[in-house]
């Protein structure tokens, strides 16, 4: 079962959760900003892991993000969902909002 770090209050974290749903992934969400336990497993992924370095460059937090079975992080859902043959469905106005450190969109 994969893992997905992220929030309720993060749009695109609501759109790859529709996504896996309407898919039929298994998967538990883990919510950031729950316990300050759950935002420290995510931050240690985040501080390890090369996948987030462009991210934390341009002040995006890095929701959400995937781990899966094998312990390779995604912060690229779509990518994810293609390469496991599951259909993409993205909600048009889930387009519009961003979800970064500055807040802009959150």
């Amino acid at each position: 079962m994969i893992k997905v770090y992220g929030s309720v209050k993060c749009p695109y974290c609501m759109v790859l959760k529709e996504n896996l749903d309407r898919n039929q992934v298994g998967y538990e969400f883990i919510e950031i900003l729950e316990s300050l336990g759950k935002l420290g497993a995510f931050l240690a992924i985040r501080d390890r892991e090369p996948v987030f370095d462009h991210l934390k460059e341009v002040n995006d937090i890095g929701v959400p993000a995937l781990v899966d079975e094998s312990g390779k992080v995604w912060t690229d859902w779509e990518a994810w969902l293609t390469e496991n043959n599951y259909e993409i469905f993205v909600p048009e106005a889930s387009l519009h909002s961003s979800c970064s450190i500055d807040r802009k969109g959150c």
